[in-house]
């Protein structure tokens, strides 16, 4: 089985989408193995976007300093999900990281909208409700660094009952 990690962001959280957003990783298979609420440090989102990400050295760091501020404006919810293919598999379901081009039925596309032109005018981060891991790699090392493995739960669903 595979884990791999998605945030809701302080958006999610405030326009409160959290248990809505869940409920579609449930509902398609991906079991819940790790949940917080937290409110990371400029630290913890340096080592998450930079050291694991690159996001400096992919769009600079301007583009770091405004989502890390918008990550900061508000508590997150960090979530380990694991399946088979778990890391593509949400991908697919949370769609394209500028909400405007993420299509419907996707997490993007149906409870966010902005672009980056607007988000960029105003000068502040995206926000676009989640953060998925970009692939299996990434995932593992993202799950790594916001989960101790005492966070994490090894646990049979109702379906993996009822199948073995």
């Amino acid at each position: 089985m595979e884990r791999t990690l998605i945030i809701l962001k302080p958006d999610a959280v405030q326009r409160g989408l959290v248990g809505e957003i869940l409920s579609r990783f449930e509902r398609a298979g991906l079991k819940i193995v790790g949940m917080k609420m937290v409110s990371p440090d400029e630290e913890h989102y340096h080592k998450h976007y930079e050291d694991i990400g690159k996001l400096i050295s992919r769009r600079g760091e301007e583009v770091y300093k405004r989502n890390t501020a918008f990550m900061m404006s508000g508590p997150v919810i960090a979530v380990a999900l694991e399946a088979i293919g778990a890391a593509d598999l949400v991908r697919k379901m949370v769609g394209d990281t500028e909400p405007k081009s993420a299509h419907p039925g996707t997490v993007r596309g149906d409870f966010a909208h902005m672009s980056y032109d607007h988000a960029n005018a105003r000068d502040g981060g995206l926000p676009n409700v989640i953060h998925a891991s970009g692939d299996a790699k990434e995932a593992k090392a993202e799950v790594a660094h916001w989960f101790s493995d005492g966070e994490l739960f090894d646990y049979k669903t109702a379906d993996e009952h009822l199948t073995l």
